[in-house]
């Protein structure tokens, strides 16, 4: 079907609630959606484009024709969805990859046994701990059951390498007993296996009960050196369970979850808590979730993804921002738990480290991803919660004007890609418009020469032709408010805002035309804003020596006769230097566009004190 007839069929579509199911042409399912109101949500497909995601249009492009299934109510309709889409997994809808499987600790059979975290049990002789649902759990406990007891995590083979090395930093550390070194006997070693083992089986808190019993024992028994080793390792453990245990005293258990996105990216991260404790980390990433994507709306497909594929529903779900749906979303998990589930938004305390803890690691996954760092993606973050934008800001535009009492005039424009400057798009201008001093008028003139080159070049998409997701302007409400117009004017709406600076020239605020917003407390954000700011003002600071410079040279060169504005700039573009210049002959000078015989032979001559006329 054309998109005119699909519109036609979207608009007989009754005011119920209901399931549409979209199809290409092979009669594929690509996407399934729920809707309070069939005619209005699946019409809005087929209507303007203007308001829609990258990727709805992609899907909508591909569209052939579609289906609907009427339900009773909306939440019906939101159980069918999930059903549905668990069960045929279309293209377009958010779809997670469950890599849950079992995971083991592996304990070796040989004499000197070693511990390690494998993903499958095979049929060897070695003795596995598990099955466990989370790998992150089983290779964490692994990790620091080394580090408790003192176990090797390197790759030499004893008794083979025993007393053929010099310790590694572990062993200085206090992470390893190095036997390696030749110094732990093998008796010594297996009680640390033995007793890693129970650490692992038992628990920490049971672990602690049985080796304090062991250390008064052997005290009792005047075998002190056995007793100092067992209280080390009853210190080791408390301190890693100290470390380890995330309380969250009022909230035992609960799903903390955020989001972080990136162009067309996301990440979603969960952490699981129970007893009050950290048992579990997962992470999805998700490409092409589509630039300009609602962040509500993708919350609210990864919640009912997720929850599909986990049985076990806390009471509690923390979460950065609302999801699409909120009551609709809450009604279906406390339906599936039997009990009620609620949505927590904490701005503070516990819950709010927690939550920025997740915010950490969806951020790191993200970065890795796309090949920079977690602590960019971080500040980028902030500072579109600062700013209340939908998304963090992946090109960034600033713009800082430079003068010395109004004489060249000029500007400089720097890009920050993904919290990192991009200098190949860095960009000088001069102030043609106007002379003498109007930083207002400089401004609104840079803007307004930027968004005609975006207008002639936007089909490239790059430089120019490419829109910043946000523009600040080194100054305050008045640079904001001479800007403004021009944004109207082209029918752009980017998000514009001024760096304000204290009376030491650091920055102090970012400011609208209408409050100042305080990045103090933001510490990313802060020095994000901050570096930002000393780029532009160092660029535009850069370009306006460099025109000072020039000048100076160009007004050297007017002196020659037969030498203008125009040929002093031709000669300084061509030699940039008046010591080249110098050095140049006269068939050299010659070479240069604008430039004359006599005219060369005037530079050559005042440059090596002989009279023109004496030249040939």
């Amino acid at each position: 079907m054309e998109l005119h007839e699909l519109r036609e069929k979207a608009m007989k579509l009754p005011l119920s609630p209901g399931v549409y199911i979209m199809k290409n042409k092979s009669s594929e399912i690509i996407y399934i959606g729920k809707a309070k109101a069939l005619k209005n949500r699946v019409s809005q497909y087929f209507g303007s484009h203007k308001n829609h995601s990258e990727k709805v249009v992609r899907m909508v492009g591909n569209v052939y024709d579609f289906d609907y299934i009427l339900c009773s109510s909306e939440f019906e309709a939101l159980v069918l969805e999930c059903s549905l889409i668990k069960q045929h997994k279309p293209k377009y809808n958010i779809l997670l990859k469950d890599d849950k499987g079992y995971s083991y600790i592996r304990i070796s059979k040989e004499v000197w046994k070693r511990l390690s975290f494998v993903l499958q049990k095979p049929d060897d002789d070695a003795e596995y701990l598990g099955p466990y649902m989370s790998a992150w759990y089983a290779r964490n406990a692994v990790d620091c059951a080394r580090k408790v007891f003192g176990l090797p995590s390197c790759s030499k083979s004893f008794p083979r390498d025993c007393g053929k090395g010099r310790p590694c930093l572990n062993y200085y550390i206090k992470q390893c007993c190095a036997p390696c070194s030749g110094r732990v006997t093998l008796k010594e070693y297996s009680e640390r296996v033995d007793a890693a083992i129970d650490f692992l089986k038992k628990g920490d808190s049971d672990s602690v009960r049985l080796m304090t019993e062991q250390m008064n024992a052997a005290a009792e028994e005047l075998d002190f050196e056995l007793a100092a080793r067992l209280r080390d390792r009853i210190n080791a453990v408390k301190r890693i369970s100290e470390k380890q245990q995330v309380v969250a005293a009022s909230v035992p258990e609960q799903d903390a979850i955020c989001m972080m996105t990136e162009g067309e990216d996301a990440c979603f991260a969960v952490l699981r808590f129970s007893d009050g404790r950290l048992y579990d980390k997962e992470d999805f990433l998700i490409r092409d979730i589509g630039r300009g994507a609602e962040p509500a709306f993708a919350r609210a497909e990864f919640l009912k993804r997720y929850y599909t594929m986990r049985n076990n529903i806390p009471p509690v779900i923390t979460l950065d921002e609302a999801p699409e749906d909120e009551e609709l979303l809450l009604d279906w998990l406390s339906s599936m738990r039997e009990k009620r589930v609620k949505f927590v938004y904490p701005r503070k305390g516990e819950q709010q480290k927690i939550l920025d803890m997740c915010r950490r690691n969806a951020a790191e996954k993200l970065a890795q991803s796309r090949g920079h760092s977690g602590h960019e993606l971080s500040a980028l973050d902030e500072l579109a919660g600062l700013l209340g934008l939908s998304s963090p800001p992946e090109f960034i535009e600033s713009y800082d004007i430079s003068n010395l009492m109004g004489s060249e005039n000029v500007a400089g424009m720097v890009v920050f890609r993904n919290g990192r400057p991009y200098k190949s798009s860095y960009r000088r201008f001069s102030i043609k418009g106007f002379s003498g001093q109007d930083d207002y008028a400089s401004m609104n003139e840079v803007l307004t020469r930027r968004f005609e080159e975006y207008f002639k070049n936007k089909d490239s998409a790059e430089g120019f032709g490419r829109l910043p997701d946000l523009i600040l302007l080194d100054g305050g409400k008045g640079q904001v408010s001479a800007v403004r117009p021009v944004l109207e004017r082209f029918g752009l709406d980017i998000p514009l805002f001024g760096m304000v600076k204290d009376g030491r020239h650091r920055t102090r605020a970012i400011t609208d035309e209408g409050r100042e917003i305080s990045i103090t407390s933001k510490r990313q954000a802060f020095t994000l804003v901050s570096s930002i700011q000393d780029e532009v003002h160092r660029f535009a600071i850069g370009y306006h020596r460099i025109a000072r410079k020039r000048r100076s040279l160009s007004s050297t060169l007017t002196d020659i006769d037969g030498i203008g504005k125009e040929r002093a700039s031709a000669l300084l573009s061509a030699f940039k230097t008046i010591k080249r210049i110098k050095e140049a002959d006269i068939e050299e000078l010659m070479q240069v566009s604008s430039m004359t015989r006599p005219a060369a032979e005037a530079v050559y001559a005042y440059f090596h004190n002989d009279s023109p006329d004496t030249k040939s």
